[in-house]
Formats: structure tokens, sequence, C-alpha cells
């Protein structure tokens, strides 16, 4: 009975068209962002913070720029992974070559070099689409393999082909800490969500989903399929890089390019289908079903007393693993934030359902 718009009237074009209408959404929205800043940094395990929570919020990052190009505009990329590890690369190019180089602003610059690189691969898209646009997006996945794993420049000419950044310092704030980690990367998700829903909101967003329904059509209307196509995989990969460089500098602090690989481009893709396509609360929801069911997975055997060996455990996990997203593209192929939306409108009729 409490989730109910009784009495909340919107009078004006700004209170229709604001973020979250209903006001219990805004309280509970604010609530989280509240307890995720100023409880979870108190409560939280340094396990808590190293395998769940700091590369739930980097992987979120990276799901929300996937998932505008895929899921708002419609264009299939595989190459997300490939454009990551440009964010990451260039960061460290940009912190290690430039001296005084703030944190924050290497980490933007190598969003901004992913940006670059992103456009020159999506430039293909204004050509073909489906399978194709995969598949030439998927060479920017192994020319990035190739580039970081055989031209010395990239690495600081390391000999192993690894790098690795020391502690982060941003205003006279070293970030060492799990918790400092985790609040370094939560202020970028949450301004980053932020950005992408207003996005989507606006003509821009409009347009890219014109673009995904019926690119012949918008065309028509007067939409520039040139500048939709493009500002999509622009942004996208502004979103893919900064969460690269996040990864590499925050979660992993020493990398190689094997970090990036294909895999990890897969894992976003199916964090954006599992979360939801054209959704930014779906992107949390694809991004939490993967950080977390594998740890769930892996510790159940544990949990319940069950004699397994450790190369069984694993191999039991990624067949489970592999049969729940099978099962969830069966049962609910709009993704768990359709599952959300369900609950919600469910929620607002009870308990006079009609």
């Amino acid at each position: 009975m409490l989730y109910r718009e009784n009495g909340q009237f919107k009078t004006t074009y700004h209170t229709d068209q604001q973020i979250f209408p209903i006001g219990q959404d805004r309280l509970l929205i604010l609530a989280l962002v509240a307890a995720a800043f100023l409880v979870v940094p108190f409560i939280a395990s340094e396990y808590m913070f190293r395998a769940i929570l700091i590369p739930f919020l980097i992987l979120s990052l990276a799901a929300l720029g996937l998932n505008i190009l895929v899921g708002y505009c419609g264009q299939i990329s595989l190459g997300t992974g490939g454009f990551m590890a440009v964010g990451a690369y260039a960061a460290y190019n940009f912190l290690v070559r430039v001296d005084g180089m703030p944190v924050v602003l290497a980490i933007l610059l190598g969003g901004v070099c992913a940006t670059v690189v992103g456009v020159l691969f999506g430039i293909p898209s204004l050509r073909i689409k489906g399978l194709y646009l995969a598949v030439a997006t998927l060479a920017a996945q192994f020319f990035t393999d190739w580039a970081f794993l055989r031209i010395k420049w990239f690495t600081n000419n390391s000999s192993s082909g690894s790098v690795s950044v020391g502690d982060l310092s941003v205003l006279n704030w070293t970030v060492n800490t799990p918790a400092e980690k985790y609040l370094f990367c939560l202020g970028f998700v949450a301004l980053f969500a932020l950005l992408a829903k207003n996005l989507v909101r606006s003509h821009i967003g409009r347009e890219w989903m014109a673009m995904r329904d019926m690119d012949v059509a918008a065309a028509v209307i007067g939409i520039r399929p040139v500048y939709a196509k493009l500002t999509a995989f622009a942004v996208s990969s502004f979103f893919v890089g900064v969460a690269g460089a996040l990864w590499g500098f925050v979660y992993l602090g020493s990398w190689e390019p094997a970090a990036f690989n294909i895999d990890r481009s897969f894992q976003l893709l199916f964090m954006v289908i599992i979360g939801g396509l054209g959704s930014i609360m779906g992107s949390f929801f694809g991004a939490a079903f993967i950080v977390i069911v594998p740890i769930v997975l892996d510790n159940a055997p544990i949990l319940f007393g069950i004699p397994i060996d450790t190369a069984t455990a694993s191999h039991l996990t990624f067949i489970i693993f592999g049969s729940l997203i099978v099962f969830f593209l069966i049962v609910e192929p709009h993704g768990l934030a359709r599952l959300w939306s369900v609950g919600k409108e469910k929620l607002r009729l009870w308990p006079f359902p009609h």
C-alpha cells in the first residue's frame, strides 16, 4: 500500500520529465546512494571490497557504456575489452609520461583516447549492421590485443609486457585502502550513471533509440544516421575507456594485455543481455549477476559440507553458471530489469489486481 502515486500530481513539463517521477523511487534511490557512500565503507570487510564491491562498480560502469551502444542504439559490439584496454594503457601513459598529471585527469583522458578508437572502429557501422558489425568490432579486440602486446612503447618499454601503478593520490588524498578505492570508484560510477540517464532521456538518446528500432524510418524523419551511430560509439567508448582505466589502476594495480582479452568482451555483453537491453538499472543488475553468482557457486560446496575437489567445483561452477544464463534468456529475454519493472507494476496494483 506504500507504493502508490495518489496525490502525486505533475503540473509542469519539468516534473513530468524528471528521472524518477514517483516519489517513492526517488527516496529509495537516495537512500541507496547514501548507504553506499556513508554506511558500506564502515561495515564491509576487505574481502567484500576486493572480491565483490570494487569489481561490481567498475564492471557496472563498463556495462553502462556497452548498453548505450547495444541496448539504446542497437549496434552490436564484441570489442569492449579492447576499448577497456585502450583506456587503461592510455591513462597509464599519461600518468607516467606527463609530470604532475592528476590521476583523475589521466583516467578521463584514457576515456577520451578510447573514444577516438571507438569512433574509428564505429565507422563501418555506417554501412554494415548485425553480425557483420559484430565481426568489425571483434577486429578492434584483436588489433588492441596485438598492439599492446607487441608495441613496447605502450608499456613504457617494460621487458615483461606488464605495467603497474603505485598508490593513487587525489588532491592530497592517498587512495590505498580497499574502502578508499571503493569510494573512488563509487564516485565515478554515480556521476557517470547520472550522465547516462540524462543522455538517454535527451534528444540524442531518442535518436539512438530511433536508429535501434528502425534506421530507415529514422533517416526519413530527419535523423542523421552518421551522427547518431558515431555519437553512440563515442559515448559508449568513453564510458568503457574510463572503466578500463579504473580496472587497471584500482582493481588490478598491475596488468598485462590478457586482462582485457576477448573473454572480457563476452562477459560485458552477457551483463547487458542478462541485466536488460536499453536499461540503466539493467547494467547494474547484470554486473551483480556476473560478479556474485560465480562466487556463490564456488563457495556452495563448502557451505553445505559437500566433499568435492577444487577442479570439479570449478567445472561445475561454469556449467551451472552457463545454465543459469540460458535459463534467464529463455524465461525473461528482456533481462532482470524487466522482472524488476514487472514487480514494481504489480506492487502498484496490490492488493487490487485487475
